[in-house]
Formats: C-alpha cells, structure tokens, sequence
C-alpha cells in the first residue's frame, strides 16, 4: 500500500517538474530563435485600435518588442513622443508593428465623414455655399438631388434670355463633407442652428459647433462619367444646388423650370 502511495507521489512530482520545464523551454523559445540575430526594439500592436485613435490610446495598446532587423517595417515608430497630435488613419490589428506612415494629423482624418466610393463611379468635388447645401446639413453617406441652373448666353424673341433650372440627378451619394479648409464638416444628431454643422472628432467622442470663416462647404459625389461632365459643367457656367433627397423621397414630377414655366 505505501509503496503505491509512494510510486503516485512520485509520479506526481515528475510531472511536476516535467510541466515546469515545458513550460520554460516554450517561454525562452523566442529568445533562443533571437540567439546570433540582429534585432531592434520596436512598438507592436497588443490590442486592437481603430481608426481615429489618438497617441495616448495608441500608447495604451501597444508595446515594445524585439524584432530582427531584417522583418522590420518601413517608418517604424521608435517614440512614442513623435505621434504629436496625430491619429491612427486606419484601424490597426494585434501583432503589427507601430508605422509612422499610418498615422495623420488629426485635422486630415475625415473619419465618419467619408463614405467609401461605389464600384464604377468616380468622385468629384464642389465648393458650394451654405444655401446651397441645405443650410449645410449634408453628411458623407447622405444622398441628395441635384439641381443644375443655366442661364442662357443668348436672349430669345421677346428679349428674354432663357435661363432653366433642373432637379437633373436624384439620390446622388455624398462620399466626402468638408468644410472650405479641408477639416471633415459633420452635422450632429438634433443640433441644427443657423449653420447646421459640427466639426465631430471621432478620437474623443465629442463635438463642438464651428461655422467655416467664408460659409463654403467642400461636397464630394460619386457620379458616372457623363453625369459628372453636366455637373462640371454647370458649376462652371451656371449653379449648383443640392438638396438632402432620403431613398423614401419622391422623385415624379420633376422636370424644368424657366420664365415661361414658372408660374403654371
């Protein structure tokens, strides 16, 4: 009987002994592979940071590492301190190394005032005041009619030159709000004043009420070639209007609208 006890004691200790030094020989593997390679102390990713993410949260999620040489990343960050006021410009996953080249200022980070360009379209930008842009109430993402408003070179029979205006797009995507310095324009949720805009920092969850200094606004579409040409076109030699038009919105009974209409 004692000498079953002994032998499971026994047994016992020698797993012991044999799991401790499992678990040291894995634990020193890293460093064993390191043996006779260069290698560089490096800022890695420990936990997942999204994008808009400022340098202290950045600190926060990451740590240094050794890395060899020859595996390191172009503009790897060595310093915390030399972020500044910059933000990650896209999200960052555990397990890469902290690059110079993915961080922005945080003036150039549009964050949720950019919308990815669909397939096929391409983007153009118009600098429009804020009457024109539904009291500045237009966010990335939103979709809004377009209004193309001429006046002819020429006067007609009665003297009268014959200026139109037309609804000629519906539900134009807006991929980009900005306001006239290039800072991303956001509107808040239940916040429209006289300007109806916000400049919204994603970083901190907060948002504070800016009007731009010349009251213009930067709205990005995504249009067909064709499109964009008529649009172009107008904001060169006429104007441009945009409406906010939702997917629910109507879109019969638009036509044009000249002198000899307007009153019908």
């Amino acid at each position: 009987m004692k000498t079953r006890l002994l032998g499971g004691i026994a047994a016992l200790i020698v797993a012991i002994i044999g799991t401790v030094l499992l678990v040291s020989y894995v634990q020193n593997a890293d460093k064993r592979a390191m043996a006779g390679t260069e290698t560089e102390s490096v800022y890695v990713v420990q936990q997942a940071i999204p994008a808009g993410a400022t340098a202290d949260k950045i600190a926060a999620s990451v740590s240094r590492k050794e890395v060899p040489k020859a595996a390191l990343a172009s503009n790897t960050v060595t310093d915390l301190a030399s972020l500044g006021s910059k933000v990650a410009a896209v999200a960052l996953v555990p397990g890469e190394q902290l690059i110079s080249s993915r961080m922005v200022d945080e003036q150039s980070f549009l964050g949720p005032s950019r919308v990815q360009v669909p397939a096929g379209l391409q983007e153009l930008t118009l600098k429009l005041p804020i009457e024109r842009v539904a009291g500045g109430k237009v966010n990335a993402g939103d979709t809004v009619g377009v209004f193309l408003s001429l006046e002819s070179a020429t006067a007609g029979a009665n003297g009268q030159k014959a200026s139109k205006t037309q609804l000629s797009f519906h539900k134009v995507l807006v991929t980009a709000a900005q306001f006239s310095d290039g800072a991303a324009a956001q509107t808040a949720a239940g916040t429209a004043g006289t300007a109806g805009t916000t400049q919204a920092s994603s970083t901190t969850g907060s948002s504070s009420t800016k009007v731009p200094s010349d009251r213009t606004y930067l709205i990005t579409l995504a249009r067909n070639s064709a499109d964009a040409e008529r649009i172009v076109f107008a904001a060169e030699f006429g104007k441009v209007y945009l409406s906010k038009e939702p997917q629910n919105a109507a879109e019969t009974g638009a036509s044009y609208v000249d002198s000899s209409r307007l009153f019908r």
